[in-house]
């Protein structure tokens, strides 16, 4: 998984997702350099890559982590193509658990084993996948423009 080869170029949703790394965390925003969340992160990046506006987040609530629903699931499911877990490369999106329970968290896949996520109390950062990786429950790729 995430095989990056030297020679191809980076998908646009890789770059776009770039352009939102130093965004602040801000809860259930969606605006680059401004702040957002990690749906937000999500969302904002489907904007740039389609270049229609945002979709809807879905209904968010503090106890998703604990939900029987999969909301970000669901979501993305509607945007996104999904993909095997093991065919996700750079540029697709990926939901998380969190400690073991139900999906709470969802980023982007970087090169080089890297994740760009909207992290809580610090914003939009690239971080090393492996800490997130057991985690992995769902990936999705952005829609061709």
């Amino acid at each position: 998984m995430m095989a990056h080869p030297a020679m191809e170029a980076d998908p646009p949703p890789l770059i776009a997702a770039r352009a939102w790394i130093g965004t602040p965390y801000v809860l259930s925003a969606a605006l680059r350099g401004v702040g957002c969340d990690c749906i937000g992160l999500v969302r904002g990046v489907w904007s740039d890559v389609t270049g229609k506006p945002a979709p809807p987040p879905p209904p968010w609530r503090a106890d998703w982590a604990n939900a029987s629903a999969r909301p970000l699931v669901q979501a993305a499911r509607q945007y996104l193509c999904p993909v095997a877990l093991d065919a996700a490369r750079p540029g697709d999106v990926v939901v998380l658990r969190l400690q073991g329970t139900r999906e709470a968290h969802c980023g982007i896949l970087e090169c080089c084993g890297q994740f760009i996520h909207a992290q809580e109390g610090v914003g939009v950062v690239c971080v090393p996948f492996a800490a997130y990786r057991a985690g992995l429950s769902f990936a999705a790729r952005f829609p061709s423009p």
